[in-house]
């Protein structure tokens, strides 16, 4: 018991940094801080043969209290309230846990290191060396991190184990749902509201995004520099390294221009009608696409998929191919304004080789969901609005965006048809959850020691 007391005193004194030297903790011993008077070793429930100390319940108050938003008691009777929940949620994890061993509910170790070791690491990370990390576990009484990770591994491990009993119950149709009232559904979101996130502003929109085109002489440099490199390989040039001196994909370029393996439905069309037409080893004529000039190779062919490397050469854009954009982001605005189709306009302009999706349809939250150029040229904007304003493209390039702005909400407090549902589903998960435990309390043996709580509930027993 003495070790696993000072192991969890590590995870709360050291992995959360001794909790701001063990701050507010009041009403009571425990919530004051005065952890001298407080009697770690008492039991204070019994669960089958398990025991919960003193201990147990300070660990899950502490940390209780570095949960965001958490409101100490404001007196003794609301501290004693607080705890004896406390204890309650104890007891059922511990009956839980207890059902999934008789269940033979498996959990391997295996499967809960990797999260074992990330919370080390993090916990690791904040000394400056590894043998101040040692000197820390030492001071705690742990001993080594390897009792700590193993300490760990059991916490994770009776999670996982509650977890997974749980799903495997409501498979086999043993926690069916409960039914919930109306009055039900409104009492807990009033209970609540007061607590609940605000709904942030959003907003839907439809979207032309134009990009600048080069004009015909660069396009047809472009074009020209792509022969040149295709000779050049003819000529006996290798294809890799001419990729890595020449090709304008960043992506793909260090490797060679290797784009690895793809099936169909994946490429531009007239990229994809000439990967599936090479055979291993044989090279393209110079392909046109809206990303450029294409040189291709196929390395690989297995059936349906094919390995392809290729080099790109993009015509140059300059000052004037983007005020040209500009120009015609500005016309499009106005022919959208005086009645012209969204679609005829955005078939015409809109820069779907980029991915840019045209329509906006589902709020987005303004402050989490748009990019700052978005948010700027939304600010005081109102439904039906249309505007436009130039966003960053590939390579640093600017194009430029005319959008529709379709709705605009401000956001605020939740009201219950919002919610009703979604509280409605939380009510059913509880309410199943908490009948079953009923059912596993009811016929396990519980003693609870604390407060005015004592009394033994119930005889041992294994439902179903």
């Amino acid at each position: 018991m003495e070790g696993k007391q000072r192991m969890k005193a590590f995870i709360l004194g050291f992995a959360l940094l001794s909790a701001s030297s063990a701050g507010a903790q009041e009403p009571s011993a425990i919530m004051r801080g005065d952890t001298s008077v407080v009697q770690l070793d008492r039991v204070i429930a019994i669960v089958g043969d398990q025991p919960i100390t003193q201990y147990d319940l300070q660990e899950r108050l502490i940390a209780l209290q570095q949960s965001p938003g958490f409101q100490p008691p404001r007196d003794e009777a609301e501290f004693q309230k607080l705890a004896s929940e406390i204890l309650n949620q104890l007891v059922d994890e511990e009956v839980l846990v207890q059902k999934a061993k008789q269940l033979e509910v498996q959990v391997l170790d295996a499967e809960l290191t990797p999260s074992v070791e990330q919370q080390i690491q993090g916990v690791r990370s904040r000394f400056a060396s590894e043998a101040e990390f040692r000197a820390e576990l030492q001071k705690a009484g742990l001993g080594s991190p390897e009792e700590y990770r193993r300490f760990l591994i059991d916490q994770l491990r009776r999670n996982e184990l509650q977890r997974r009993l749980i799903s495997r119950m409501r498979s086999e149709g043993k926690i069916p749902p409960v039914n919930v009232r109306d009055a039900d559904v409104e009492a807990a979101f009033n209970r609540t509201r007061a607590s609940l996130p605000r709904r942030p502003a959003s907003v839907t929109f439809r979207q032309i995004v134009i990009a600048p085109q080069p004009d015909s002489a660069a396009h047809l440099r472009a074009r020209a520099r792509a022969e040149s490199l295709l000779a050049e390989i003819n000529a006996g040039a290798e294809f890799e390294r001419v990729a890595r001196r020449e090709s304008a994909d960043s992506g793909s370029r260090e490797q060679g221009g290797d784009l690895g393996w793809h099936r169909r439905g994946v490429m531009v069309p007239e990229f994809e009608r000439w990967m599936f037409t090479l055979r291993p080893g044989q090279l393209s004529p110079v392909v046109e696409t809206v990303h450029g000039f294409h040189v291709l190779r196929v390395d690989r062919v297995q059936p349906g998929e094919v390995k392809v490397r290729h080099i790109l050469i993009k015509p140059v854009i300059d000052s004037a191919d983007i005020a040209r954009a500009g120009a015609l982001a500005e016309n499009v605005a106005e022919q959208w304004r005086t009645g012209v189709a969204f679609d005829t306009l955005a078939k015409l302009h809109h820069d779907y080789a980029s991915g840019e999706e045209p329509n906006i349809l589902t709020p987005i939250p303004v402050d989490s969901g748009l990019p700052p150029s978005y948010q700027q040229a939304f600010a005081g904007r109102q439904a039906g609005d249309i505007m436009v304003f130039p966003i960053a493209g590939a390579g640093g390039l600017s194009k430029f965006v005319v959008a529709l702005l379709l709705t605009s909400d401000p956001g605020g407090e939740y009201t219950l048809a919002e919610l009703r549902e979604r509280v409605r589903a939380q009510l059913v998960e509880e309410g199943s959850i908490r009948r079953y435990l009923d059912r596993l309390r009811a016929e396990t043996f519980v003693s609870i020691r604390f407060g005015t709580g004592a009394g033994a509930r119930g005889q041992a027993g294994a439902p179903d």
